[in-house]
Order: C-alpha cells, then sequence, then structure tokens
C-alpha cells in the first residue's frame, strides 16, 4: 500500500493531506499543493484535476518544491497511486492514432524507439501487461505519462495534444 503526504507551502509547511489512493480533485483538502514526501509506493502526480494535465512520476522521498524541482507552477491537483505489478510486461506501440502504421511488441524498456525500431514516433498503444511510463523524448527524458493496463487509442484525448512518445520504461520494484 502507498502512502504520500501533500503539504500546502514548500518544505512541508503548511496544512497536510494524508492519501493513501487516488485522489482526483485534492481542493476539497488543500488550497493547493507545493511539496510531499511519499513514505511508500508509486505515485504519479499532475497539475490538473482528474489526472490531466502534466504528470511526474513520484517514488519514495521528499519533494520540498514542485516549482523548482518540476516546473509545476500551479502544484499538484491530483494523484494517482501505482500498483506493483509482479510478473511479465507486454504493451504494443504504434506509429499512428487508432492503432494504425508500424506496431512493435515490448516486453522490455526502450531507451529510443527510433534506434530499436525505426520507429519515427508512438502516438497509441495497447497495454497488456504491467504499468509503463512513456516519455516524449529517448534516453526517458521530457514530459511523461502513466500507462496502466488498457487501449490508448489517442493521446490527444488524455490531455497529450501534440505529444509523441520516444522511450519506454516499465515501473517495477523501483518504489
Amino acid at each position: 500500500m502507498g502512502k504520500i503526504t501533500f503539504y500546502e507551502e514548500k518544505n512541508f509547511q503548511g496544512r497536510s493531506y494524508e492519501c493513501m489512493s487516488d485522489c482526483s480533485d485534492m481542493s476539497s483538502y488543500l488550497s493547493r499543493s507545493q511539496s510531499c514526501r511519499v513514505e511508500s509506493g508509486c505515485f504519479m502526480v499532475y497539475d490538473r484535476n482528474s489526472y490531466m494535465g502534466n504528470q511526474f512520476f513520484m517514488k519514495r522521498g521528499e519533494y520540498s518544491d514542485f516549482m523548482n524541482m518540476m516546473g509545476m507552477s500551479n502544484g499538484i491537483r491530483s494523484c494517482r497511486m501505482i500498483p506493483m505489478h509482479r510478473g511479465q510486461f507486454r504493451m504494443k506501440i504504434y506509429e499512428k492514432e487508432n492503432f494504425g502504421g508500424q506496431s512493435h511488441e515490448m516486453m522490455e524498456d526502450c531507451d529510443n524507439i527510433m534506434d530499436r525500431y525505426r520507429m519515427n514516433e508512438c502516438q497509441s498503444c495497447n497495454v497488456m501487461d504491467g504499468h509503463w511510463l512513456m516519455y516524449e523524448q529517448p534516453q526517458f527524458r521530457g514530459k511523461m505519462m502513466y500507462m496502466r493496463p488498457g487501449e490508448y487509442r489517442n493521446f490527444m484525448d488524455m490531455g497529450m495534444s501534440g505529444m509523441k512518445f520516444m522511450s519506454m520504461r516499465r515501473i517495477m520494484d523501483m518504489c
């Protein structure tokens, strides 16, 4: 089970809210969130309500200032706990939206889809097993998106307009 504590101010100051599950709108608990501590588990945090907007992966540790660390000027507005997955990881990536174009099935991390698969971009995917992070740039850099099992026909529908993902990483026992 995961546990994360959010604070209204930087450096763990002000009112706090302890969370051990998904929270789609933190405004009913805190007016804003500028820092947090992850005591256990892994979480994705979002700068907009309903798990939308920029996403950031949080594992055990202290995050004293979101604005300077991650460029989150509005702080955290929602969070999602990432369940630990034991077993194999499988995801099929597609070059175009709606599962179009070139496709490849992945079972391991890929630091650059252009080098490995000769794909220019990834615009849709089907996550069959495990939980994954997808990054807009090679080498696991840039904006990221959390993918849990399911079909993702169009990343624009998820609030990621114009995003093209170039590297993918499994979320394993790193929490």
